[in-house]
């Protein structure tokens, strides 16, 4: 069979002097490749280039061994060393020249430098520099030690100091913090897919620097609230004398809710993998066990902060068809007018990356629409669960593909995932952190103006139901994806009930909300 021209990613570090992209691309165009994609900033590193060729797997063989020839193809990400320090020369034509001969044979990068013989300190040399293996350091150290006399100001080995001309090896090394000690092609290949998250956002006036601040922030803010750093917002609401729902809060992504009986629980959504060992603690702190109760995991999409815990627990997930392809195709765009955009794609392997992605593996799927609506939904099955029925209604699509509502309307509980949220109740944290992913996708929802007809029709389901139960003093509590539990109020959320707050010792916070 004849070979099919393929897409091939490199990351190229290239001397910074005139021609050397040139000459990079004649290379590329000598094996016949297209260049399909290209990014190079100077402003945020002098060295790198990001380049997509499509050519024939031959020629790709042959592209990466020339430009591996003349010292272009980055394969390996080396350790960052930044070292800052005075030095004191002679005040002699030519000192600073042999000065910088010794830097320049290591191969150091200059970050910054500081000299005025009118100054303070006529005779002294402030240098700010970079070395992209430790060793060298040393060497350089030891050479000047026996030259000149120097005073040390800082010395970083863990990439921690920001030093812009190697920015992208930097942001490797953060990178490799919050993934785990993963391999240098793995990296390379992430790189190049946050390089082009920055590409298409500052095509749309986006500060790549931003982009890239963003990035880190959504990794670290979910290493930073596991463990020790954990905690919950929780809600107890008494549905009937045999059942209780909980909602947990997490730090950052959706809630988790917990139906409990005296038999048997049953959990919509499980939050993010990384959060799976201390939402089990949370469990048991309440009560709630082990898991060995749970008997169904109800998954409302395909988000990671919704369903990337679902792989750790050892009870059938419940979920539709096109939940599970987005989760099979990683891109929570898929089946929306916004499939295969890079956007999506890339930043649905990156949460996933960084929240231990783990879904359900032993699964249902529901089943085709029954012919039955609730509002403008339609109805997929309805299933017994603590003597309550629960319809499971099938969204539009305007969060994401795949998308389903829980109902039960003889208790008034409708569980409206992220298609209605009370953004009142959510702190600050939550918010900022939120405002990441809204931020480097442009907007959570695949399909805005379907997202905006759902959350309307879902509101008008919670007022009618409302009505229908004033008579027995109860009410439609609405539960979020993300947020508090809440009522209608005059068209508004309201917080439902008290809200507590859940530390991983035990110890709840001051903090109490009322309705």
């Amino acid at each position: 069979m004849e070979a099919q021209k393929e897409k091939i990613s490199f990351v190229a570090r290239m001397p910074d002097r005139p021609g050397a992209l040139h000459r990079a691309a004649g290379i590329i165009m000598r094996h016949g490749g297209n260049i399909n994609r290209i990014q190079y900033s100077r402003c945020i590193d002098p060295s790198t280039v990001f380049l997509e060729v499509t050519a024939y797997p031959e020629a790709h063989v042959a592209i990466r061994n020339d430009l591996a020839a003349i010292g272009y193809l980055q394969t390996h990400l080396p350790g960052l060393s930044f070292l800052r320090f005075h030095v004191t020369l002679p005040h002699v034509p030519g000192a600073l020249s042999a000065f910088l001969d010794l830097t320049t044979t290591v191969g150091a990068n200059i970050a910054h430098v500081d000299f005025d013989d009118t100054g303070s300190h006529p005779d002294r040399l402030t240098l700010a520099l970079s070395l992209e293996e430790s060793g060298r350091v040393d060497a350089l150290l030891n050479s000047l030690k026996s030259q000149y006399p120097i005073e040390i100001l800082e010395y970083d080995q863990t990439g921690d100091t920001l030093d812009e001309t190697v920015f992208y090896i930097w942001f490797a090394q953060r990178l490799r913090q919050l993934t785990g000690q993963a391999g240098d092609d793995f990296l390379l290949r992430l790189l190049g897919d946050m390089n082009h998250i920055a590409q298409d956002l500052a095509a749309r006036g986006a500060d790549p620097r931003q982009v890239f601040a963003s990035i880190l922030q959504t990794g670290e803010s979910l290493n930073r609230t596991c463990g020790d750093g954990f905690y919950a917002d929780v809600q107890r609401v008494r549905v009937t004398p045999e059942m209780e729902l909980f909602c947990f809060q997490l730090p950052g992504g959706g809630s988790i809710y917990v139906f409990e009986t005296p038999d048997e629980t049953m959990m919509v959504d499980t939050g993010y993998g990384i959060y799976y060992p201390d939402v089990l603690g949370m469990f048991r702190h309440y009560g709630i066990g082990d898991g060995t109760k749970l008997r169904r995991v109800v998954i409302t999409h395909a988000d990671a902060d919704h369903c990337g815990a679902g792989g750790f627990y050892d009870a059938p997930a419940y979920m539709h068809p096109g939940t599970l392809a987005v989760i099979e195709t990683s891109d929570r765009a898929y089946g929306s007018p916004a499939e295969g955009s890079v956007l999506e794609t890339v930043y649905t392997t990156m949460i996933n990356l960084f929240s231990r992605f783990n879904p359900p593996k032993d699964f249902t799927l529901f089943g085709g629409p029954t012919g039955e609506v609730r509002g403008i939904f339609p109805v997929l099955e309805r299933f017994t669960f603590g003597g309550r029925t629960f319809e499971v209604l099938e969204s539009l699509g305007g969060h994401v593909h795949g998308l389903v509502y829980l109902f039960c309307p003889e208790e008034g509980i409708l569980l409206t995932s992220d298609t209605v949220i009370n953004f009142g109740s959510l702190t600050e944290e939550r918010r900022v952190y939120n405002s990441l992913a809204d931020f480097l996708v442009t907007s959570v929802n695949v399909d805005s103006g379907r997202a905006r007809e759902e959350r309307h029709a879902l509101l008008d389901i919670a007022a009618a139901v409302d009505r229908d139960l004033a008579a027995q003093g109860k009410r439609c509590i609405i539960c979020g994806g993300h947020g508090a539990v809440s009522v209608l109020e005059d068209g508004k959320l309201k917080v439902f009930g008290e809200v507590e707050h859940y530390t991983p010792t035990g110890k709840k916070g001051d903090e109490t909300v009322t309705s």
